[in-house]
């Protein structure tokens, strides 16, 4: 018999948000408002279905995983880079007993309250990092729902899994955009063996802020008053640095997450080129700095010449949410 399982959020964007302390102006009174995480199962078969029971669970964890290859090599580390709870809740969405035919929805609600003191983070999805001594840590907070519903003997269990949006709270303080201004020439790269060999250039611009809203977009200019090369390409690419460990040692990698092409080709010179780079939703979330882990962010403005020189301007972020 065919049946299908899904949860469907009442929310259809997915975002939720921590409680707020709020205090009441007549009786003084401390409350925090709690967001509800609230949807539906739905079931869909044929004919009626029996069952042991629809369980509900809500969790939240930070995940920075171990390779198998990697356990037991540092132990000091491999303990402080264990999942981190969140929040754990469950619910039983209806006990044992038969479905009818058609469609049947079952709605749930969960209250978002994060166990003991823990923080909330925000939603973020890390990539492999590669670690010194040979250990990759996969870094993310994730928030899920978990339908199962049980069977009776010789039937399959079913099971269905949904991702929810756990946004930080607002920053109280304003930010105000200070514009950071740039001038590129050979003489102000770093790392450079034969500078002497690089051709003259000159490349100037401006970010509009390196502390941004991340909702909204990175904006700026750049701009290439001389060149004795021409320009192939000019490009924004978006790093994010993640930091393990524990007091024994950390280990910092960065990683590229985003790359964009802001122009192509031998631009004319003294011509303001936009910067434009809106913050991609999962991966990336405000700066954040905690006992075991450090989520940063940097923005290179990498410009390629056509003798595949790579001129790159480095400029780190710190991005908050208002």
């Amino acid at each position: 018999m065919s049946v299908t399982l899904d949860i469907k959020l009442k929310r259809a964007n997915k975002v939720y948000h921590e409680g707020t302390p709020v205090i009441k102006k007549v009786i003084y009174v401390i409350n925090l408002l709690t967001e509800t995480v609230a949807g539906v199962v739905t079931l869909c078969c044929k004919e009626p279905l029996q069952h042991n029971g629809i369980a509900l669970s809500m969790d939240g964890i930070v995940n920075l995983q171990l390779s198998s290859k990697s356990v037991g090599v540092f132990e000091a580390f491999y303990n402080s880079v264990k999942p981190i709870p969140l929040i754990s809740s469950s619910i039983e969405a209806a006990k044992a007993g038969k479905i009818p035919g058609g469609k049947t929805e079952i709605p749930f609600e969960f209250p978002l309250i994060s166990k003991g003191n823990k923080v909330l983070y925000e939603t973020y999805h890390g990539v492999f990092v590669n670690i010194q001594v040979g250990l990759d840590v996969s870094l993310s907070a994730n928030y899920t729902l978990r339908c199962d519903l049980k069977r009776p003997l010789l039937a399959k269990d079913l099971s269905r899994s949904c991702e929810f949006i756990v946004h930080s709270q607002p920053q109280k303080s304003k930010i105000v955009p200070t514009p950071v201004k740039f001038s590129i020439t050979p003489e102000t790269l770093q790392n450079v063996r034969e500078r002497g060999q690089l051709p003259h250039f000159l490349i100037r611009g401006h970010l509009d802020a390196t502390s941004c809203v991340i909702s909204q977009p990175l904006t700026g200019e750049v701009q290439v008053d001389k060149s004795d090369v021409p320009i192939k390409s000019i490009e924004l690419q978006l790093v994010r640095v993640e930091t393990c460990g524990c007091a024994e040692g950390y280990a910092r990698d960065a990683t590229e997450i985003q790359n964009i092409q802001i122009a192509e080709g031998d631009v004319g010179h003294g011509l303001p080129i936009p910067v434009h780079m809106v913050f991609p939703r999962l991966f990336t979330c405000p700066t954040l700095e905690t006992t075991n882990f450090k989520v940063e962010f940097e923005i290179n403005v990498v410009v390629i010449l056509q003798d595949d020189h790579l001129i790159t301007e480095n400029f780190p972020l710190k991005l908050c949410r208002v």
